[in-house]
């Protein structure tokens, strides 16, 4: 038997944002988890942070931009191999993304999306629940 608490997951928002018909998407930095690898942007949810302060806190950090709105939740997937659920959320921001944190930002349809290598949640999100919405 596992003890307490280790089974619990830390919550990460990730930022669903669209301009034109186009999703904005980041590749993570090498160093890091599942680097080189394309994700929706976002970060840890902190203790009582709500998913509007999240999303303010870690996209103003990494592109700085400015949320004017954090959405509905539309999907939910864990990240193999670690604790994090991983959150998305449809996010509205103001201003032009700049990759701060990430090696390059994009803007990209649905079919572009193929074409880019996602961390395991995100790619999750795109083919479960994107293409879908798209049917």
């Amino acid at each position: 038997m596992e003890p307490a608490g280790t089974d619990e997951k830390i919550r990460v928002i990730a930022a669903v944002t669209t301009r034109n018909s186009k999703y904005l998407v980041c590749q993570r930095p090498l160093h890091k988890r599942h680097g080189g690898r394309w994700e929706f942007p976002g970060g840890k949810i902190r203790g009582g942070e709500s998913k509007l302060e999240a999303a303010r806190r870690e996209l103003g950090e990494e592109l700085r931009v400015e949320v004017r709105e954090a959405g509905k939740l539309l999907f939910t997937a864990l990240d193999p191999g670690s604790s994090f659920a991983i959150e998305f959320y449809a996010v509205d921001i103001e201003g032009e993304p700049q990759a701060v944190e990430h090696s390059a930002i994009r803007w990209c349809g649905l079919a572009e999306m193929t074409e880019l290598a996602f961390a395991p949640a995100d790619s999750k999100f795109v083919n479960e629940y994107l293409r879908k919405q798209k049917q």
